[in-house]
């Protein structure tokens, strides 16, 4: 019967084997759990589902790292020089999907400060419409004409944001002319009437009405009243459409631009 001689170096190679299985399975019941309880307190938190589940991940990530270092180093491998090879590829990485990374940052702040949330309306450097869905490295915006527009987070978190549904009232801002033969106080009557009688339009504050200049063919009479932000638009046209209707039935004319052009002959002289 051959005799089988198991070198010291070989039942040690076993033994490693055997206790990093054991690192393994208890890290693996471990990193389990921690996901579990960071979970729930995660979901009782303020935090938006997009950021807790980014968290969660970067969590899962972490551990398994620890893990994975933690069994290596059972092998020989010095932890030091595993960090320091880690570290540089993840400092080549970091370089390569600059871009990336910048936009998963502009997400991040996105979701911690919350300047807008998803159904808002926004506009981002002169692109508008509704906020469909926020993720870590885009927003989604839909336009009132069905349009889809992807926007990097990077580009967001730096540009100029307009929310216009943050506050759940708004002023809308009309400005009517009149000609300079009309009368002032009568115009300004009418426009206290039509927004009187517009239940949607606020009476506190009160509707603001005033002369808001002499332009070169017409006076200028600003209207501004308040109303809940998802009334806006019609508040909007019921006060264009009104005024116009009110104003031709009071004969208050509403100037267009012309250009008077006077034509003078040159006299002619006798010689």
């Amino acid at each position: 019967m051959a005799d089988f001689n198991i070198s010291d170096r070989t039942v040690e190679q076993l033994m490693n084997i055997g206790i990093s299985f054991v690192i393994l399975t208890v890290g693996w019941l471990v990193i389990s759990i921690v996901l579990r309880v960071a979970k729930k307190a995660l979901e009782k938190s303020s935090l938006d589902p997009v950021l807790y589940r980014f968290i969660l991940k970067m969590i899962k990530i972490g551990l398994w790292i620890i893990l994975i270092l933690t069994i290596l180093e059972r092998f020989g491998f010095k932890m030091n020089s595993l960090i320091t090879v880690l570290a540089a590829a993840g400092a080549a990485i970091a370089l390569a999907l600059k871009d990336s990374l910048a936009n998963v940052a502009g997400g991040i702040m996105i979701l911690i400060n919350k300047p807008f949330s998803q159904d808002d309306f926004i506009d981002i450097n002169g692109t508008t419409g509704q906020v469909r869905d926020i993720d870590l490295f885009v927003t989604h915006l839909k336009t009132y004409d069905n349009k889809v527009i992807t926007i990097p987070n990077g580009m967001v978190n730096t540009s100029v944001l307009v929310n216009y549904t943050k506050e759940n009232k708004r002023r809308v801002d009309c400005c009517f002319g009149i000609g300079y033969d009309d009368d002032i106080q009568q115009a300004k009557d009418i426009l206290a009437e039509i927004a009187e009688k517009n239940p949607s339009i606020y009476q506190e504050p009160a509707p603001t009405i005033g002369v808001a200049g002499q332009n070169d063919n017409c006076v200028s009479i600003d209207l501004k009243v308040w109303c809940k932000t998802e009334d806006y638009w019609d508040v909007k046209y019921f006060l264009e459409e009104q005024v116009k209707l009110a104003f031709d039935k009071a004969g208050i004319t509403i100037p267009f631009p012309q250009m008077d052009v006077h034509i003078r002959r040159k006299r002619e002289t006798n010689n």
